[in-house]
């Protein structure tokens, strides 16, 4: 037991994929809430050099070399977490692998590497941080999914699949793990272009123009404005949401909707368009 007059501990997060983009983004909001982070990811390089920009922001960061897709290693990272801290509140799975590519041409091992990462890895990572959740005062697990899990998403079929059986597991576990008051929620960002996204998915003008024409706000969503919705989520002022996914993607997942009829009628002149993000000029995507 701590002595009476030390400082209470500060909450802490773990952040999968966390060493650059989406996770670096999302565990930079977290430090600028007060929690100290474990980033977790495949690539040592990335890991360090994310924590080197979250620790100018003052946070306490363990970083952990982390392949989500294999148990024991997972079950080391947790270890790493209890010996470093000795309690966990949060638990954002981020991580993630995708690439385009029609469903005949996906072969066995582009599926397993993808359902692995994403849904595996996600049940890995949520089930070894359930004992120290458990324990935590307002404990809360943040998924990351997409839109294409319910909808469609043709050339992605396998990261379609995986997002999809998130959804479910997201649900289950919400009402399996309310009886010990962890939350489990999930974001469905939209399209958003990071350093990943732009070489595994948005690979020319062409395919930017055609996923930016399928959005009705008609712009990509930015990292922030992602990070801002898991910062919600994790948080206590979301404390009765719990089963939730929310979705952060300009209405994509709407697409232009049942009934199109306005495109056949002129728009009003006097009406102007919105505002882009940080209230700039509207944005192309391009």
């Amino acid at each position: 037991m701590a002595p009476p007059d030390a400082p209470p501990s500060r909450p802490v997060a773990l952040v999968t994929g966390g060493g650059t983009g989406l996770g670096l983004a999302i565990a930079g909001v977290l430090a600028d809430d007060g929690y100290d982070l474990v980033l977790a990811s495949r690539s040592d390089e990335h890991l360090q050099a994310g924590a080197d920009r979250l620790r100018g922001r003052g946070a306490r960061v363990l970083t952990s070399p982390l392949d989500v897709r294999l148990p024991e290693q997972v079950d080391r990272t947790i270890d790493a977490v209890r010996s470093e801290y000795g309690r966990l509140d949060v638990l954002v799975n981020n991580a993630a692998g995708n690439f385009a590519a029609p469903a005949e041409r996906i072969s066995p091992n582009g599926w397993r590497a993808v359902v692995g990462i994403v849904l595996d890895g996600t049940f890995y990572c949520s089930r070894a941080a359930f004992p120290m959740l458990r324990a935590a005062p307002a404990p809360s697990i943040v998924n990351l999914v997409a839109s294409y899990a319910w909808t469609a998403g043709p050339g992605t079929a396998h990261s379609a699949a995986a997002k999809a059986g998130v959804v479910a597991l997201t649900r289950t576990l919400a009402v399996e793990w309310a009886r010990y008051g962890i939350r489990v929620n999930a974001v469905s960002p939209g399209p958003v272009r990071t350093e990943g996204t732009d070489r595994q998915l948005w690979v020319s003008e062409a395919v930017v123009k055609a996923v930016t024409d399928g959005v009705p706000m008609g712009r990509f969503g930015t990292p922030s404005e992602i990070a801002e919705a898991v910062r919600f989520l994790a948080s206590p002022r979301a404390s009765y949401i719990t089963g939730e996914v929310l979705s952060v993607d300009g209405g994509q997942w709407l697409g232009k909707g049942a009934l199109r009829l306005l495109e056949a009628i002129a728009p009003d002149p006097s009406a102007s368009a919105p505002p882009a993000a940080g209230g700039g000029q509207r944005n192309s995507g391009a």
